[in-house]
Parts: structure tokens; C-alpha cells; sequence
């Protein structure tokens, strides 16, 4: 019988992951319920916040590595994308969030989401959706509804918005669910999941913003409309079905995983590390060769 001590199975709650630092948000923001979505998930998932990296563009929701006991890096506007997946490619065995708002990940930002999906970079990223530019005072963001009128749009919204949801099915996005702190056991489950997944995870969370935001759109309106994937009886395994129902984008509050692919493709940080192994072993075996050679000699 082996002498060594077994080590024992560490259990994390949900307060763990949370950090001195107190949310500044307003009273009733609905990123409040996403951070604590966030802890409920981590908690369940059990890695020690040190093996976790959390990285945030600019904005409200942004601010939420601050408020987690992981590594946390406050970027650029627009720009967590590329530096999580530098950091995921540097320390694979990391579990790596991002964090960031609609304007954030679909403005500035909307050119790098198509190519973290390409890359399948696995890693889960939690955009918290609520069609306005609520740090910088109520701006149009790229979600905002026809004809809303804002301080950027006083005749109203001519433009069309963007659709999270079926941008990066579109893409090729192998993981895409959508939930609301209006449902925190369903948003935390869907976290959950999209951090279990061995691929990149897109999560679209419909925050709103009590400040700028519209009414219809606040928790209990989005408590009254929503309609759970799971009660539809929806095949997340069904890629043509998500992006049917994606359509309806800002007309319904559906939740729940839009899309699974039940037979997950590899990984860019997987494949780049198989590719450094075979490099270190063909370096060995020159060096193997080398040896003999002067051995003979």
C-alpha cells in the first residue's frame, strides 16, 4: 500500500469566487445578477480561482473581473477577444473568460468575434446585451431598436440591429445560448455549460440597463415574456432549428442553449499544443541522431 497522503478534493462556494471590490453598477443593474450567475457557475465547476483569467473590454460589464478572486485584466474597448486568446494559447491549462457589453463585442469589437470562432479558441464569452451605451450616458449601441430615440438618435434609430444570436451561429459558433438574470438558476446552468464546453462558448445574457434602458425591457418584463428553450422541447444538436429561432432576435426572450455541436472540432490552443510536442520531439530525435554520430566518431 502506497505511504503517500491522499490529497484531499477541494470544494469552492460560490463566495469564493468574489472579490473585496464592490459592484458600482446602479441599484437594480441587471449585471448584478450576472456576477453572481458567474460565482454560482465557477463555484460548480471547482477550479481554484488562481487557474481562472477573466478579461474585460470597456463598459459596465466590464467591470466584473474586479469583482471575481480570478486573474482579471481590464482591456481596451473592443479588444478582450484577442488578448484571451493570447493568454489562452500561453497557458492553455488556464480556464479563460471574457467579459464585455453589446457595443463592446458587436462596435469596436465585432471584427474579432468571427475569428475566435474560426480559430475555436476554448474559452466562454459572456456578452451582457442591453441595446444601449449605458457608462458613456444612453448612446445607441449596435443592438438598439428601430426608431429608439436617444441622446446620439433624437429623430430615432435608422439603422437595423445587430443579431448576437445568429451573427455567430452565421460564423460557425459550436456554442450559443442565451439567458437573463431574470432566471438566475437557468443563467447559471447555461454558464455552466458554455464553460464546460471544449470549444469556444458564446453567451448572450440580456442585462438590461435600469439608467437608459427601455421598460419593456427590465427584469420583470423579461420574467413575464421569457420561454425557456428546454419547455419548447428545442434540439440544441440542431444547427438550422437555433438559427430559426434566432430570428426572432428582439421580438422573443428565448433562453437556453440555442446550439451544441454534438461532435465538437478541435481546438486552435489544443492543436498548437500537439504541434509544440511534435516540434520538441523532433528536436529530441536530431539530438538523438547527433549523439550517435559521435558516439561512432
Amino acid at each position: 500500500m502506497s505511504t503517500l497522503a491522499v490529497r484531499p478534493i477541494e470544494e469552492y462556494t460560490a463566495k469564493d469566487y468574489k472579490s473585496e471590490l464592490k459592484p458600482i453598477w446602479c441599484p437594480g443593474c441587471g449585471d448584478f445578477g450576472v456576477v453572481q450567475a458567474i460565482y454560482r457557475a465557477l463555484a460548480n465547476i471547482g477550479r481554484p480561482p488562481h487557474e481562472i483569467a477573466f478579461i474585460s473590454g470597456i463598459g459596465c460589464s466590464s467591470r466584473i473581473p474586479g469583482y471575481t478572486t480570478a486573474y482579471g485584466f481590464n482591456t481596451v474597448h473592443g479588444r478582450a477577444l484577442p488578448i484571451a486568446q493570447g493568454i489562452k494559447l500561453a497557458n492553455p491549462d488556464l480556464l479563460v473568460l471574457g467579459a464585455g457589453g453589446d457595443g463592446d463585442g458587436f462596435s469596436i469589437g465585432g471584427g474579432h468575434v468571427a475569428h475566435v470562432i474560426r480559430r475555436n479558441i476554448d474559452m466562454t464569452y459572456i456578452v451582457m446585451d442591453n441595446q444601449i451605451y449605458g457608462l458613456t450616458k444612453g448612446q445607441l449601441s449596435p443592438t438598439s431598436r428601430p426608431g429608439l430615440q436617444t441622446v446620439s438618435s433624437a429623430h430615432g434609430s435608422m439603422e437595423s440591429p445587430v443579431n448576437p444570436l445568429l451573427y455567430v451561429l452565421g460564423y460557425g459558433a459550436q456554442f450559443v445560448a442565451q439567458g437573463t438574470p431574470a432566471d438566475m438558476n437557468g443563467l447559471a446552468k447555461i454558464i455552466e455549460e458554455g464553460i464546460r464546453f471544449p470549444g469556444f462558448a458564446f453567451i448572450n445574457v440580456q442585462s438590461p440597463c435600469v439608467t437608459y434602458g427601455q421598460e419593456d425591457q427590465q427584469l420583470k418584463a423579461q420574467k413575464a415574456m421569457m420561454q425557456t428553450l428546454e419547455s419548447m422541447k428545442h434540439d440544441p444538436g440542431n444547427r438550422l432549428a437555433a438559427m430559426d429561432l434566432a430570428q426572432q432576435y428582439g421580438e422573443k426572450l428565448y433562453t437556453g442553449v440555442f446550439y451544441r455541436n454534438p461532435t465538437p472540432g478541435p481546438t486552435f490552443d489544443g492543436l498548437a499544443r500537439k504541434r509544440q510536442q511534435a516540434m520538441k520531439d523532433q528536436v529530441k530525435s536530431r539530438a538523438d541522431v547527433l549523439n550517435v554520430f559521435k558516439l561512432v566518431k
